[in-house]
């Protein structure tokens, strides 16, 4: 296994913003969760490592599925806020390139949110080290929707699609998994998702932004006036729409 890492530009922005990432950031739909159940087999004769698991977003999602949970978080202030929200899951850190189980441990894999931080091909062959022969592989974004026009022009102000990791919805997910060899080919499924939110929610969703949250102060509240004033005509509460696109596959036996 190659060390521990993870690039600085997350390790500085999940540091400083874990707090606003647990109360802004959405859940995820339960017909994704239902899909991976079906289609990978969890269930509470299986072990599931949710990886890059942050704030246990998603990990949540899974303990109602009776398996053995393992959370893997590389960063600390993110773990913590994970022990917080999903009590009596063990949280190891680790990253998806080094991964703290043993070889063929692990019968399901899971990543919310997190694969376009990853090394994709030192975390795909580590992946493969820790799933059994068959064990699936699941991975997943929610994508602000942005034919909605103010979703849209959030983006914008914020200058989301001027960074790199904006490009997850574009990468050739299916080629980068087959061109290491270990999986079969990869299915994909998009689910409607509403988050329901207040502005105080809209604000801690912006500063949960990597880039956002290591910014200055100053300059991270600009950012959140500007998003703010994209939805003064809402009601007290309202939702911030995205696409959650899921995509699976197996260890080839």
């Amino acid at each position: 296994m190659s060390g521990p890492r993870i690039p600085q530009a997350a390790a500085a922005g999940f540091s400083a913003g874990s707090a606003a990432y647990q109360r802004g950031r959405p859940s995820y739909p339960q017909e994704a969760v239902d899909l991976i159940r079906t289609e990978l087999g969890v269930g509470p004769a299986s072990k599931v490592v949710d990886l890059a698991a942050g704030t246990g977003k998603f990990t949540a999602l899974l303990v109602p599925t009776g398996a053995e949970i393992v959370a893997v978080e590389p960063v600390k202030q993110m773990g913590d806020e994970l022990r917080r929200a999903v009590p009596g899951v063990e949280v190891l850190e680790g990253t998806a390139e080094s991964i703290p189980l043993p070889d063929g441990s692990v019968d399901a894999l899971t990543v919310a949110q997190a694969f376009h931080w990853f090394d994709f091909d030192a975390a795909l062959v580590e992946i493969a080290r820790v799933l059994r022969p068959g064990g699936g592989l699941a991975f997943m974004w929610n994508r602000r929707d942005e034919s909605v026009p103010w979703v849209r022009r959030m983006s914008e102000v914020i200058h989301w699609h001027d960074r790199e990791i904006a490009n997850y919805d574009v990468i050739d997910w299916p080629g980068v998994v087959a061109q290491s060899g270990y999986y079969t080919p990869l299915q994909r499924r998009t689910f409607p998702f509403e988050h329901e939110l207040d502005r105080s929610g809209l604000a801690d969703r912006v500063r949960s932004v990597s880039y956002i949250a290591a910014m200055e102060e100053a300059e991270r509240e600009e950012n959140v006036a500007r998003v703010l004033a994209l939805v003064e005509d809402k009601p007290e509460r309202f939702p911030l729409p995205y696409s959650t696109l899921l995509f699976w596959c197996s260890k080839r036996s």
